[in-house]
């Protein structure tokens, strides 16, 4: 027979693998929930606010309700059921998180992301809250040394909760589907309560629980979706693809003889071609690609920031210019190549574009920056000094063109605080609406084109040589080279790294953006996430 100390012994071991486990889980949860709401509420400020909020609080009120349990009902049979039904709740996000957000999302996004990840995430975190405090009633019956047995349990749940972190962000996402992961969380959670249960002889009406997780880890593989719009359009979900920085997805759509392929990242498209010769569909791309090279007919080597699908840095290629990426997302330049065709000819660097600017010597005629959605705006690469880099990167003559979603008559201050701050590190800052701007319409793309020394013409004759594709013929040829500028007096600020609030001011124009894609993209190609 073991001696108590004995006993004590091997069963602090297992409380502190219980800490370390669930500590670890809980942040699995809450990263991944920014990729369940993610392609409905974006991955902006607002969303890890909500969030970190959730978490907090959920866990907040989990003390507390644990800590009154536990004086109660403080024994290791009751600790394990709740991390049983923890688990249960985990194992229902993936079948929950279609109604909840079609719920959520007409609440907008501060308060649909806040009340969509309370409904989703709330639950299984509050339940998981119960933890530490039951671990340290239960340990102080064992141990005479509280304090450091206290200690220790919160160093190993906080070492789990790093553990957590690091696994879901450079490891788990990666592998492995959204649900999948979810999936494990529920089990590994189920397992551990109903192990400690069976272990101790503590099974009644425990049996209709186990077989719950069994069906729902069962379920087969979702197929990728095919819909039907309500216009006749087929949409067809071609490939999907959890990176470690969002959700990627290609989406074809035909109607009779015409065929679409669209790149989405959480949600929001980041490129359209005709998927019978590559032309962009959008208008943006033309103008990054014409109005630079109306400006500089001697430019030989470019500089994309942003992959997205390819269009642009092909193009450049195909009028013999030497064109560079860079972007972050290593399944980006994947997707491009195998689903869009690019295979630029000149380097492709898989960073962050900041660090890029700061570390690399060459020098570029033109730098095209295409990192903005319109949801979530990079404000590092957005600053005075962002932009100061982006400046000795440009040679005698170099031009930046920057894709920028902006309001121009409403909600103008952080579009004009862009505009201002552009306006601290070029001579010449000039917009360019890819739409016909007025009171009815007021937002869109933005092409941007900034330069130093006198204004440069645009060569009109160089500009009608290219032929653009019917989708987008007609707003190209309406707007293509037809300037705009914000009133005098229009408020606004320079942007810089110590003060951006750009994520803040910004908010209805990406409330705008993810009504638009919502009502566009078919629901359930966004849901998906198999």
């Amino acid at each position: 027979m073991p001696t108590h100390s004995q006993h004590s012994r091997w069963f602090i071991a297992f409380l502190l693998f219980t800490a370390i486990l669930c500590g670890a889980l809980i942040m699995v949860v809450e990263v991944l929930g920014s990729r369940v709401i993610g392609p409905f509420f974006g991955v902006s400020l607002f969303i890890w606010t909500s969030l970190i909020a959730v978490t907090m609080i959920s866990l907040a009120l989990g003390y507390a309700v644990g800590g009154w349990l536990s004086d109660r009902y403080g024994e290791a049979h009751n600790l394990y059921a709740i991390i049983l039904l923890a688990g249960l709740a985990v194992l229902w996000i993936p079948i929950l998180k279609a109604p909840v957000l079609q719920f959520c999302v007409p609440l907008g996004l501060r308060l649909g992301s806040f009340v969509s990840t309370t409904l989703l995430f709330g639950p299984s975190l509050f339940l998981l809250g119960f933890v530490s405090p039951y671990l340290v009633r239960i340990a102080a019956r064992e141990l005479n040394s509280l304090g450091r047995t206290v200690g220790s349990f919160y160093a190993i749940s906080t070492l789990g909760s790093v553990a957590g972190t690091a696994l879901t962000g450079f490891v788990l996402i990666a592998w492995m589907g959204v649900d999948r992961i979810f999936q494990v969380v529920g089990l590994l959670l189920v397992l551990l309560g109903a192990g400690y249960l069976l272990a101790t002889r503590h099974y009644r009406g425990l049996w209709p629980l186990l077989l719950l997780p069994l069906l729902l880890w069962m379920q087969p593989r979702q197929e990728l979706p095919r819909v039907t719009m309500a216009n006749g359009t087929q949409a067809e979900l071609v490939a999907s693809v959890d990176s470690h920085y969002g959700s990627v997805k290609v989406v074809d759509y035909s109607f009779g003889a015409k065929r679409v392929r669209e790149l989405l990242i959480d949600g929001l498209v980041q490129g359209g071609v005709d998927a019978s010769n590559g032309e962009s569909v959008y208008e943006y791309p033309y103008f990054l690609q014409l109005l630079p090279w109306a400006m500089n007919p001697k430019m030989e080597t470019a500089l994309v920031i942003g992959m997205g699908a390819g269009v642009i840095p092909r193009w450049f290629d195909q009028q013999g210019v030497v064109t560079d990426v860079v972007d972050i997302d290593p399944v980006i330049y994947r997707m491009a190549r195998e689903y869009f065709g690019a295979t630029p000819r000149g380097e492709w660097y898989v960073e962050d574009a900041r660090y890029f600017l700061t570390q690399s010597p060459k020098q570029y005629d033109l730098v095209v920056m295409d990192v903005f959605t319109g949801d979530t705006t990079p404000a590092h690469l957005l600053s005075v000094e962002a932009l100061g880099l982006i400046e000795k990167r440009l040679g005698e003559r170099g031009m930046l063109a920057i894709n920028l979603a902006g309001e121009l008559h409403r909600d103008t201050y952080m579009s004009a605080s862009v505009i201002k701050t552009l306006r601290q590190v070029f001579e010449q800052v000039e917009i360019y609406p890819t739409f016909s701007p007025g009171p009815e319409l007021s937002f869109g793309n933005l092409a941007v084109i900034a330069y130093q020394g006198p204004p440069r013409p645009l060569d009109k004759e160089r500009l009608n040589r290219f032929s653009v594709h019917p989708m987008a013929r007609e707003g190209v040829q309406a707007n293509l080279g037809r300037r705009f500028e914000f009133p005098s007096g229009t408020p606004a600020i320079v942007l810089t790294d110590d003060y951006n609030p750009i994520d803040f001011f910004d908010s209805e124009t990406r409330e705008g953006v993810r009504e638009i894609i919502i009502n566009s993209t078919p629901w359930e190609i966004l849901i998906y996430s198999g």
